[in-house]
């Protein structure tokens, strides 16, 4: 579990994944990614594809649990 603050650890390297399944033609477009947080066992950055520049925002895998998100549907193992 991510304990120290996710805010303040870089992300450089960070390699953000789409949910499996991608756009079919007639959904809408697929934009949130998914990226483990380099370092940091247990942590992940959520970001948005259509705003690249926007800071993801930072999650432990609790967090993300919570919320309904699981990283295994982004390719990533749990």
């Amino acid at each position: 579990m991510a304990t120290c603050d996710l805010y303040g650890v870089p992300l450089g390297g960070a390699a953000f994944h789409t949910p499996c399944g991608g756009n079919p033609p007639d959904a809408p477009e697929t934009c949130v990614t998914l990226a483990p947080i380099p370092g940091v066992e247990g942590a992940y950055a959520l970001g948005d594809s259509k705003r690249p520049s926007a800071e993801p925002l930072r999650f432990t895998a609790e967090e993300l649990a919570a919320a309904g998100i699981d990283p295994v549907r982004f390719g990533l193992s749990a």
